[in-house]
């Protein structure tokens, strides 16, 4: 079930108002039938997997906290992470790594026939791994209290507004808050739901419409010239950010609606001043997941300079390969680790370089200039302004490869980008998008970039309260009819629903 399909839009509205009319103590039991619901939606088969992965953490947990040391614990925590990361290496994996060691192979002369597992990848199935493996991770380091109400893990694991695309919960956050007694509360339901429209808006007018443009041309780049690559390469930025914190958005706003507080996922992350920035406001989530469970664990930086280096770049290839099994994937993880190494070595001599900038500037010579009528921005607007396009356009070079289907495409898109100025350039609106769905991409863009600037001094939720309420409602039916007569409606998948 998408949550932009005609689906949703009857199923949700529905779950609402049964929770309210359900009595507080047994809300669970809907929620979690209305979870296994929205999962079945897809593939009644693949809730079978879901299950075996709770009951397992389940009982893990149990025997866990039966135990005094991490020593007993050991054999539990080990039976949770060969379970969740079997099914996960079988159904997500297992193609990809034996597909790899055939080539290999025959690249020595060596001839292999490797088999070939024909199944679908359970949607979501990333999601609700790492979910129910944090849980099993922090009752092992006794950061958790084993949770002994079967139930309310099951709906832990598999509650539905960020059951297929996240936010990756903490069963610190989360658990705690199955148990609330949540009243229906004005305020709150409709600040949920303007939540969710504005997570529509970026994924039905934004991020489909661009996806137009940028399928067409990623999915044949050897068809089209420079400028095409080029403007898909941008629109793709944009069409992944829009699609998933669009899901992210929706996701929590129906969470609000209900009571229940899911954690941010996005912070404006092409705002970002550096590619460490950039980390931590892309998928939140996901990056404090890997932080706190495979970066810390390997030592961090509390290491040798070459160990820690190492632990950065590993854990982005992991990261990579967490979002697909290509090598376009692992290609991606390792640029932005990559990124970071050369970010941390570079550090001392970028702040050299602008410091020294800042002396021959001076502090007096602005002056003179703003009493002839001139401004400049001062040394420090240079530097973030400079430090944001930089960080952006970095980001967009790595986008190539996570866009790509293959390396080799990769590479194709990469040359026609940077033979610009030759010929065969290619027109821009040549591709299926036209000029029309041109112009309301853009001019949604902007809009949404408008909001972004307004975001970063305070919530533009506690903007639009205090506005008045002709402009408020102005507002909010400016957004539903802009989705309503501009919006893709052709039930697009969600992109993080493939990993």
């Amino acid at each position: 079930m998408l949550f932009n399909s005609l689906h949703f839009a009857l199923f949700f509205p529905v779950v609402v108002a049964l929770f309210f009319a359900t009595p507080k103590r047994r809300r669970w039991i809907l929620l979690l039938a209305a979870s296994y619901y929205f999962y079945a939606s897809w593939t009644v088969a693949y809730l079978g997997l879901i299950l075996a992965s709770t009951l397992v953490d389940y009982v893990a947990g149990i025997q866990m906290g039966k135990q005094d040391s991490r020593v007993d614990r050991r054999p539990y925590l080990l039976l949770s992470l060969l379970v969740n990361l079997g099914i996960l290496f079988t159904f997500k994996y297992f193609n990809f790594f034996v597909g790899s060691a055939e080539a290999a192979l025959a690249s020595i002369g060596l001839a292999w026939e490797a088999p070939v597992l024909d199944v679908l990848l359970p949607v979501g199935i990333s999601f609700y791994t790492f979910q129910t493996l944090a849980y099993t991770i922090d009752v092992y380091r006794g950061e958790q209290e084993p949770e002994h109400h079967l139930g309310r893990f099951a709906l832990y694991v598999s509650f539905f507004p960020q059951l297929v695309a996240g936010p990756i919960e903490r069963s610190q956050r989360l658990l705690p808050q199955f148990r609330q007694p949540n009243s229906f509360d004005y305020q709150r339901v409709v600040d949920g739901m303007k939540l969710m429209v504005w997570g529509f808006f970026k994924k039905l007018v934004i991020a489909d419409r661009l996806a137009i443009y940028v399928n067409e041309v990623y999915g044949a780049p050897e068809a089209y010239g420079a400028w095409p690559a080029l403007v898909a390469t941008y629109f793709f930025a944009f069409q992944i950010y829009c699609d998933f914190s669009g899901y992210s958005d929706i996701a929590i706003g129906a969470a609000q609606v209900m009571g229940y507080d899911l954690m941010e996922n996005f912070r404006r992350p092409y705002h970002a001043k550096s590619i460490n920035d950039f980390w931590h406001r892309w998928h939140i989530s996901l990056s404090t997941w890997f932080r706190d469970y495979v970066y810390i664990p390997l030592g961090g930086n509390r290491v040798s300079t070459g160990r820690w280096y190492f632990n950065l770049f590993t854990v982005f290839v992991i990261s990579g390969l967490w979002h697909g099994a290509s090598w376009t994937f692992i290609v991606w993880g390792a640029l932005h680790g990559g990124y970071l190494i050369f970010g941390i070595i570079t550090k001392d001599v970028r702040d050299n370089t602008w410091d020294k900038l800042k002396g021959i500037i001076g502090p007096s010579q602005p002056n003179v200039l703003e009493q002839r009528g001139i401004h400049i921005p001062s040394v420090e607007t240079l530097r973030r302004c400079l430090s944001v396009i930089t960080t952006f356009h970095l980001v967009l070079f790595g986008w190539i490869f996570f866009r790509a289907n293959t390396i080799s495409d990769s590479v194709l898109v990469i040359s026609k980008i940077t033979s610009i100025g030759t010929s065969g350039v290619g027109s821009i609106t040549e591709v299926e998008l036209g000029v029309h769905g041109f112009l309301v991409a853009i001019t949604a863009i902007a809009v949404m970039e408008v909001v972004h600037l307004l975001e970063r001094k305070e919530s533009v939720i506690d903007i639009l309260n205090r506005q008045t309420l002709p402009v408020r409602w102005g507002i909010y039916y400016g957004l539903i009819l802009s989705i309503i007569f501009m919006g893709i409606f052709n039930k697009n998948e969600f992109i993080y629903f493939q990993f």
